[in-house]
């Protein structure tokens, strides 16, 4: 303190007073100021996310969304090894056109075979047909013996009746008589037995006897075959994945050995988590949004909402019941179905996509329960 300052007087106010008494205002006005902006920030912030959360919501977005298009597993229906192959990667084909061909050889004698036995089955149907007749003659020539030695033993019945001739003499006709009988009861039985050969029908066609129908169901089978070892594309697309098709090669019956994609139809499978389903239902409107053509808007409609979530249908299912689990919100996948036709060339099975539904309604409105609907 300076030695040489004046003391001030009682009840004199000096200049570092004045200034500590004019700065005390300034400051409680300031620290008001703040308080008011410390406490009307957040208010405005809860206000603001209050109003865009009930004002929202309308749209369900999610970018977990791919194009999907329908693949056909190429594949032959006969074994044998490759002679040709028309077709190279990713090229397009048409509904009929040659992918490949499987050595025929084998086949066209397996359908001469069936011809054969085919021809053999019909020739013993009429063989079957001409024993039956001849079975029936038989038949009617041993009716017409028992005839007359039924009339033969009548006759000498008669007489040994009016006592003109002896009963020895009875024993030789009667014997006629039963053989005649046994005879006919033989030709009887041909006759059913040719008739069983044919199906219990004599005149039965030829080509309606049953073995005549297993003979050419043998030809059918052939004939399908041998059909069967040309390969052809069954709709339009793109044959992927042909690699494994070379001349020489031997496929068996069943073996997938390329892909067909289906170009002509493409749809977007979308995977909504399962709190954003309670909005989207069939029929609403949708757009997507594809990567691969940034800025183009293709619209489409929900036509089908699955079933279950996507680790349902996987390999190995999660299993929880241990209770060592960490809840992990799921995933619905929602087909979307594009409105018109989308060029084939610019979508590939695969590719990924933002998908955007509108719900018709913002969660205010799904609250209150004052949406209409669309």
């Amino acid at each position: 303190m300076n030695a040489h300052a004046p003391e001030p007087k009682a009840g004199e106010v000096t200049p570092v007073d004045a200034a500590v008494t004019a700065a005390e205002p300034a400051k409680k006005k300031r620290r008001s100021g703040r308080l008011l902006l410390m406490v009307s920030v957040p208010v405005l912030l809860v206000a603001a996310g209050g109003y865009f959360y009930l004002t929202g919501g309308r749209f369900e977005e999610t970018d977990n969304a791919y194009v999907q298009q329908a693949k056909v597993a190429i594949s032959a229906d006969v074994a044998g090894r490759i002679t040709a192959v028309n077709v190279s990667e990713n090229m397009e084909v048409h509904a009929g056109d040659p992918i490949f061909a499987i050595d025929a050889e084998p086949y066209e004698i397996a359908l001469e075979q069936a011809n054969a036995a085919l021809g053999t089955a019909r020739v013993n149907v009429e063989q079957l047909k001409v024993a039956y007749a001849t079975a029936e003659r038989a038949l009617k020539a041993a009716n017409d013996v028992l005839a007359i030695q039924q009339s033969t033993f009548d006759r000498q019945d008669s007489l040994v009746k009016q006592g003109i001739a002896s009963t020895a003499t009875l024993d030789t006709p009667k014997l006629s008589l039963q053989q005649a009988d046994n005879a006919v009861s033989t030709a009887q039985q041909q006759v059913n037995n040719a008739a069983a050969a044919l199906g219990g029908k004599a005149d039965i066609a030829t080509d309606d006897h049953p073995a005549v129908k297993t003979a050419l169901a043998q030809v059918s089978l052939a004939e399908r075959n041998l059909a069967k070892t040309q390969v052809v594309a069954v709709t339009d697309g793109v044959i992927s994945q042909v690699a494994s098709l070379n001349v020489g090669q031997f496929v068996a019956a069943g073996t997938t050995i390329a892909s067909l994609v289906e170009t002509r139809s493409s749809w977007v499978e979308a995977n909504f988590k399962e709190t954003q389903l309670s909005g989207i239902h069939v029929g609403m409107h949708a757009e997507v949004m594809v990567d691969a053509i940034p800025g183009h808007a293709i619209e489409g409609t929900v036509t089908s909402i699955g079933a279950a979530t996507g680790s349902e249908f996987s390999l190995i299912p999660a299993q929880n019941a241990t209770g060592n689990w960490v809840k992990v919100t799921q995933r619905i996948p929602v087909r979307v179905d594009f409105d018109g036709d989308v060029s084939a060339e610019l979508l590939r099975s695969g590719m990924s996509a933002l998908v955007s539904v509108d719900t018709g309604a913002n969660t205010l409105e799904r609250m209150t329960g004052s949406a209409k609907p669309l």
